[in-house]
């Protein structure tokens, strides 16, 4: 038992080396930085945190690129696996929007996945992209797509750059705004994915998500906010 355990350490041990001479090649983050930063903490923060290793513009713009690849490779295992996604559930929605979305800390980035009557993707689209604060979204741009594809339900989904894994009052808005367009048209949103760099929350698994009208249609757009709380104090004092 204690020889399987050393064993395991050790094979680990040499994957997290291979790990950070790759991130070392592809990124130009110094090693024996890296080499430093493991002993104390997870190697994927490198990655989904990447200011904690005071990158310059060039390494953090490698940096980026390499998420994105890495997001696309999930992405397309998912493809390879069946070539109909089917997302029948809270965890089949989360995983998928988390190979889309896990990892991105320098954007906000808003997708529906319109959803056929036996819960098939029909398309998923990128509807909002911008930095932090800065993704207004469009219902109006979102019903057009649905009715183009003459989809049956939608799931909604944005990543938190700040990391806060808690759905904000502009999340609940919109989703709130979405359901009070879709509902009367017999449309269903089926659930509010938010990712927040390896971890995923689920509005419908929370017990968050409206299930009826409550205003009616309002077609304005709305901004959301990824933003920490930390961040969005210390965006309110620089701003005073």
């Amino acid at each position: 038992m204690k020889k399987g355990g050393k064993h395991s350490m050790k094979q680990e041990m040499q994957h997290t080396e291979k790990f950070l001479k790759g991130l070392t090649s592809l990124t130009g983050l110094p090693y024996k930085k890296l080499q430093q930063y493991v002993k104390t903490n997870n190697p994927f923060n490198i990655l989904e945190h990447p200011h904690i290793m005071e990158p310059n513009e060039k390494q953090l713009e490698k940096i980026g690129l390499l998420n994105e690849f890495i997001a696309s490779y999930n992405i397309l295992k998912v493809y390879e696996k069946d070539d109909k996604i089917i997302l029948n559930s809270s965890t089949a929605s989360g995983q998928y929007f988390l190979a889309l979305l896990g990892g991105m800390k320098d954007k906000e980035r808003f997708m529906v996945s319109f959803l056929d009557s036996g819960n098939n993707i029909i398309e998923t689209k990128i509807m909002s992209e911008g930095s932090i604060g800065q993704a207004p979204v469009y219902p109006r741009e979102i019903l057009k797509y649905a009715l183009a594809c003459d989809c049956n339900s939608i799931i909604l989904a944005h990543n938190h750059p700040g990391g806060s894994q808690n759905f904000s009052m502009e999340d609940k808005a919109l989703t709130q705004r979405i359901v009070d367009i879709f509902q009367p048209l017999g449309i269903k949103v089926l659930d509010h994915i938010i990712v927040a760099g390896t971890i995923y929350t689920s509005m419908a698994e929370k017990g968050l998500l409206p299930n009826q009208c409550k205003d009616a249609a309002n077609y304005d757009a709305i901004i959301l906010d990824g933003a920490s709380v930390k961040e969005k104090q210390s965006r309110f004092q620089y701003t005073r």
